[in-house]
């Protein structure tokens, strides 16, 4: 199996590569730069590809997406030591194949490194509990309070947590400009905030935006 590891830990990613080639049959490129990543799934293909969740310029989610761009076959783990619970529908979203800590062992490893080889998603049990909501409810000091926050208004709240425009959204969402202005209006009111600002914050503190800048 040829296998791609990136991550920006020098000392992370030959200590992995060792474990990994110590089992029969398993080589490993490693790469540090996120840069290179892309020239590099178009030169040679891989059957499988650890990304790190947190990396210079980048996160695991965007390299995902990119590579895919390029390689829309690639099965690709999320290698990390940070816990991806927060992240798991943006992370699954960016068409990830599945979840590997850091702290696991090298049987663990391995196990999921051929789990994935063999196109079997490899994902944590208290993330398997959390698998795609198509609503998230908002709750309030009533029943009637109560609100109910669409996956579209999910998406909306992360483009506006990664500080962009209105155009840059509505471009994004391809949506008018009209319509995105519509859109946060009724955010701002079932979130009962005034300001961009305070939507992001709001959404943080309920759980709907990952409280770590993973954008």
């Amino acid at each position: 199996m040829e296998i791609l590891l990136v991550d920006d830990h020098r000392s992370v990613v030959e200590g992995t590569q060792m474990l990994i080639e110590s089992e029969p049959g398993m080589k490993v490129t490693i790469e540090t730069d996120v840069y290179c990543v892309p020239d590099l799934v178009r030169l040679k293909k891989f059957d499988v590809m650890l990304f790190d969740l947190y990396m210079p310029n980048t996160n695991g989610a965007d390299l995902t997406r990119k590579v895919l761009e390029y390689v829309p076959d690639a099965v690709i783990l999320i290698y990390s030591g940070f816990d991806i619970a927060p992240h798991f529908n943006l992370l699954m979203e960016s068409g990830v194949s599945g979840f590997i800590a850091k702290t696991s062992t090298r049987e663990q490893l391995i196990q999921a490194i051929r789990c994935a080889g063999r196109k079997e998603a490899v994902i944590p049990m208290q993330s398997l509990r959390q698998l795609r909501r198509q609503e998230i409810v908002v709750p309030g000091d009533t029943e009637s309070d109560r609100a109910v926050i669409t996956p579209e208004e999910e998406k909306l709240l992360r483009e506006l947590a990664k500080g962009k425009s209105n155009k840059e959204i509505s471009k994004t969402l391809m949506i008018s400009q009209r319509s995105l202005e519509y859109s946060l209006t009724e955010l701002f009111q079932k979130l009962h905030v005034g300001s961009r600002v305070e939507v992001v914050k709001k959404a943080k503190s309920l759980g709907i935006l990952p409280t770590e800048d993973l954008y």
